[in-house]
């Protein structure tokens, strides 16, 4: 079951292009988030040699113009991540998976001001670039990453008297509920506000038919992994980032 929850991750923020080479998965979204730019060693022959799989990879990365990143999960082929090492990948980003396992007994939210929409437009990339401070060309690609996925989502946002402070994203993929680039505007952090939304998700996503989340959070990031323990998210996997710079 947790590498299906792998499987859906990959699913709700997709790539631009996937590139299928002897199983692995070699993302690229013109550089942005290195989850849509990685490589998914999910699925390996037996008989691989990983130093000559890993350096055809490069190729591909290099010529796109790209640092080389490797996502490694528990479910890569033994020694991937050592390998790497041994290569001059860095290290970046420990990271946690954490799921929260039945919906029903979700608090309803106390904050109203809500706003869900389930189809992309300008004016939530707009709000999700003044919380985050994302950059133009950075939401001009959310916008191509997300508007021509399949999977269903909801876009939502927090107001506080009329102002936007809070905003996030939901996928839902087989009654699962995934939470993407959950924020909270800088001067309105600590009141609460996450949390709301969050709630609001979860009751979107039940109301949907969804029985279960996952989400995915960096380890360092200790608001945020204060808020999901709170919800009585429980990690299930932890994974990390390999990169390198390769010349072409």
């Amino acid at each position: 079951m947790h590498k299906r929850i792998e499987e859906l991750t990959l699913n709700a923020w997709p790539a631009l292009q996937t590139v299928v080479h002897h199983g692995w998965l070699l993302r690229f979204a013109e550089g942005y988030t290195k989850r849509a730019n990685s490589i998914n060693a999910l699925y390996s022959e037996k008989s691989m040699d990983l130093h000559t799989q890993i350096h055809q990879c490069e190729k591909y990365y290099a010529q796109a113009g790209l640092d080389v990143i490797f996502k490694i999960t528990p479910f890569n082929p033994p020694g991937l991540d050592s390998a790497l090492d041994s290569m001059g990948y860095s290290l970046l980003e420990p990271s946690s998976v954490k799921v929260l396992d039945d919906l029903n007994d979700i608090a309803m939210p106390i904050h109203s001001e809500i706003l869900i929409q389930e189809h992309l437009d300008e004016g939530w990339l707009s709000i999700l670039g003044e919380i985050t401070g994302l950059s133009d060309r950075n939401l001009a690609i959310t916008r191509k990453l997300l508007s021509q996925s399949v999977i269903p989502y909801g876009f939502f946002t927090l107001y506080d008297q009329s102002i936007p402070v809070a905003c996030g994203i939901g996928s839902i993929e087989e009654g699962v509920l995934g939470l993407y680039d959950i924020a909270v505007l800088p001067s309105s952090r600590n009141r609460g506000f996450g949390k709301q939304l969050m709630l609001h998700v979860l009751q979107w996503a039940k109301a949907k038919g969804a029985s279960s989340s996952y989400l995915q959070v960096v380890q360092q990031n200790v608001p945020a992994n204060r808020l999901y323990d709170g919800l009585q998210y429980k990690e299930i996997y932890t994974y990390w980032y390999r990169c390198k710079q390769v010349e072409d």
